[in-house]
């Protein structure tokens, strides 16, 4: 495994589904524009059965993300692959003309794709075609998030853009001064993302002008979490920040033993994250205290989803993880078939989740 692939891996993050209204289905990066991890659909909570697995041709550093009938899934052989939900076998796939390491966002009938042939791409889901394509000079590996009809995306060009969804037209792009690997988030008013550079960067949502940024002396892979009061970030410093969403200045911060490449899920007064150094950990939002923490056998770049109470989450040791939200105590754990370093999505009732040799599991 390359140094480069075990970061990104940290961005192979969670997606999950939701309804948006007016637009049908919606399911992006970390669940919701402000990337929360958190949905309020219910998982298994005893481990029951393996209902499907599908197997894609190479490595899966990518998400999977869940529409109505189909999950969707980018693969390192340059596709995105839409797989039945209900059976696991392959609907279609779309190619790109390099990796596709970047979690897919699903709003209605499109499917917008980052690729490393340094292109986000808009996909028709009923046609299987390209609405459009957009050129960046770097690969793509930053998952796009949709709000009001815009796309806000990063690439190692060191850029965020903001372009319109339905004609990809290039409204604004900002300067991050460092390769971006994490995904924007966005709430409210301003576009939140961290960079190679190891800035944390708040952005005006409609001019892309600098409202604050926070240094953090390191790398940052990890996406950002949102709430009302703060932004959460993990960085390659070993730490887990929470900085003051209107000033930008830290509030608190707390070091494990490892870099936090996953990104931290919000869940009502917890922050849980996972680190390099194998531990899954709870944290209070307001104060920065540690609640919990659970030892996986291997490191963490998986982020966690929490569904009613639970959290799950990967390993590298080849575990799907289910634990208590409040305690941190296992519910059950899956063996897949080889190391996770994406993120599982919860959608009526069942998990979905990858290891990164390619395999797509449906765990109900």
């Amino acid at each position: 495994m390359s140094d480069r692939h075990l970061l990104i891996a940290g961005l192979a993050i969670l997606s999950l589904s939701l309804t948006s209204c007016g637009t049908g289905t919606t399911s992006m990066f970390r669940v919701d524009p402000s990337r929360s991890g958190t949905v309020s659909e219910s998982g298994p909570t005893s481990l029951d059965t393996l209902k499907w697995k599908y197997t894609a041709p190479d490595k899966v550093y990518s998400s999977p993300v869940a529409g109505d009938k189909e999950i969707y899934l980018g693969c390192n052989d340059g596709f995105l692959y839409a797989v039945s939900s209900d059976t696991g076998l392959l609907n279609w796939k779309f190619r790109t003309d390099g990796n596709v390491e970047s979690t897919p966002a699903l709003v209605g009938d499109t499917i917008y794709v980052g690729s490393w042939d340094n292109s986000l791409y808009a996909v028709n889901i009923n046609t299987h075609g390209t609405k459009w394509k957009f050129p960046t000079k770097g690969p793509v590996s930053s998952s796009p998030v949709v709000v009001d009809d815009v796309v806000y995306f990063g690439s190692e060009d060191g850029r965020v853009y903001a372009v319109e969804a339905d004609t990809g037209y290039e409204i604004w792009s900002f300067d991050a001064q460092g390769g971006v690997y994490s995904s924007p988030a966005v709430y409210r008013d301003h576009v939140f993302f961290g960079t190679m550079a190891g800035y944390l960067f708040a952005v005006d949502i409609k001019s892309g002008q600098e409202f604050w940024r926070f240094n953090a002396h390191q790398k940052i892979h990890s996406s950002p979490a949102v709430d009302a009061d703060k932004v959460y970030i993990g960085t390659d410093a070993k730490m887990v920040h929470a900085i003051n969403i209107k000033t930008g200045q830290e509030l608190w911060k707390k070091k494990t033993a490892g870099q936090v490449l996953s990104s931290p899920a919000i869940d009502g007064d917890r922050i849980i994250v996972g680190s390099k150094d194998g531990y899954v950990y709870s944290f209070d939002a307001g104060n920065g205290s540690r609640q919990w923490e659970f030892r996986t056998e291997g490191p963490v770049f998986s982020a966690p989803v929490v569904a009613s109470g639970t959290v799950y989450i990967g390993s590298t040791d080849m575990h799907l993880y289910a634990l208590t939200a409040n305690r941190g105590n296992l519910r059950w754990k899956y063996r897949s078939d080889n190391k996770i370093y994406s993120s599982p999505t919860v959608k009526d009732g069942a998990v979905y989740f990858s290891s990164v040799n390619g395999s797509l599991y449906a765990i109900q």
